[in-house]
């Protein structure tokens, strides 16, 4: 039994190390601001903020900020901020 275990621990820290492996496909999220805490949602390729500056940008410092967090485990096609050094290096 427990060598199953080590087995599976032993995959899942490879896997940890490509975490080119995991594409959202949705979340949802709160995230604390500096003024106030928001709701953050990723869902079919669109984010979403409940704060004033994404309703008038579609997209905010929040938004953007779990972008990075998340990095390319967010799909090349969603991305709203500045290239990834991964996605630098496929542009060139």
């Amino acid at each position: 039994m427990y060598s199953s275990m080590i087995g599976k621990i032993a995959k899942a820290k490879q896997y940890a190390q490509e975490p080119d492996r995991i594409q959202f496909s949705q979340f949802e999220a709160s995230f604390r601001g500096e003024n106030d805490t928001h709701t953050i949602r990723f869902h079919e390729g669109a984010w979403n903020c409940d704060c004033n500056f994404f309703a008038d940008h579609d997209a905010c410092s929040h938004t953007l900020a779990a972008e990075r967090i998340f990095g390319i485990s967010i799909p090349h096609d969603h991305r709203q901020g500045e290239p990834l050094p991964s996605d630098v290096r496929n542009m060139m």
